[in-house]
């Protein structure tokens, strides 16, 4: 029987980490069990950094930004030596079973742990929405509102000086958090692994908009796929816009979660502890499909793909 539960945040911090650790602490106090929490993530695991918390660790936490557990990647994390030094460190707390809250990098190190006899629950908590065992993340919903936010305040400006403005959004190989903005600014473009650049239908598009002197386009670009600068002075001369880049960058992490990510934190916090509650629990994933909480094997979870457009393609060719 799980007894002791220790919780992590790994990898790149997303809004409602905070919430879905109070979640965890908070259920798994009511089911009896001794919680802790792990400082720096996998690092801090093999660190050894690791402390009992009580229900007062949680007051005033749902709302933060960030995660107050903080969060650290750790390359070497996938040696077995260190690996198995992590696991060590759990049992000489003699702590059962381990919550780890991130993305694709973290589910990989709790499945090394698992390897070493740990009983692993993981929970998707990353901006790029790019798991494949759940329909969202933890934290995309409200990186996705910050995006709008800063596009909006850049519609003023851009429009003010009949400006082209392409913005640069995170995502790296998932372009949801692009293709998502960009339907919800009615932008004038999109680039992303999921929606190439095309550039003749982009430039013409532009010139169009240029000849009936609109006040601005917005194109809405994921991050690491081409130069944004050298793409911006090439619209300049092709279409006579003024055209301007904007990189969104961390500004996209931070941020008081939405009531959402709270609630979608909340969900995925409970059904980790209530796993840990078998009698007989194993390592497992949890996410979120049709609304419906889900959980899969560690060893499948990992494996599944992202299904990236969400039929999106289509729709955001058809309003543009």
């Amino acid at each position: 029987m799980i007894r002791k539960i220790a919780i992590l945040t790994s990898g790149g911090d997303a809004p409602g980490m905070n919430a879905c650790l109070r979640a965890c602490i908070r259920a798994g106090l009511y089911q009896g069990k001794e919680m802790y929490v792990v400082y720096d993530g996998l690092r801090g695991l093999v660190e050894g950094d690791i402390r009992q918390v009580n229900k007062d660790f949680t007051q005033d936490i749902i709302n933060r930004g960030g995660t107050i557990i903080r969060s650290a990647r750790i390359p070497e994390f996938k040696e077995e030596a260190v690996s198995k030094k992590a696991a060590d460190n759990l049992r000489d707390f003699e702590i059962d079973a381990l919550i780890g809250i991130g993305g694709d990098g973290t589910f990989r190190g709790l499945q090394a742990l698992s390897k070493h006899g740990v009983i692993c629950i993981g929970i998707p908590g990353t901006i790029d929405n790019d798991v494949g065992s759940t329909d969202e993340t933890i934290g995309f919903a409200t990186a996705l509102n910050t995006i709008c936010d800063c596009v909006d305040k850049l519609k003023d400006t851009s429009g003010s000086h009949q400006r082209c403005s392409l913005i640069e959004v995170m995502g790296r190989h998932c372009g949801d958090l692009a293709m998502f903005a960009a339907l919800a600014e009615g932008a004038e473009g999109v680039i992303c692994v999921e929606h190439p650049l095309k550039k003749e239908v982009l430039f013409r598009k532009l010139r169009k908009m240029k000849a009936q002197n609109k006040s601005h386009a917005i194109i809405i670009v994921s991050e690491n796929l081409l130069d944004i600068n050298e793409l911006a002075g090439e619209i300049a001369k092709e279409t006579g816009f003024d055209t301007r880049t904007e990189v969104l960058g961390r500004l996209q992490r931070g941020g008081s979660p939405t009531a959402h990510d709270r609630i979608l934190a909340a969900r995925f916090g409970a059904k980790a502890v209530e796993l840990l509650c078998d009698k007989e629990p194993t390592s497992r994933i949890v996410g979120i499909k049709q609304n419906e909480i889900v959980d899969y094997p560690i060893d499948e979870a990992v494996e599944m793909k992202h299904r990236h457009t969400h039929g999106l393609r289509d729709l955001i060719d058809m309003l543009q």
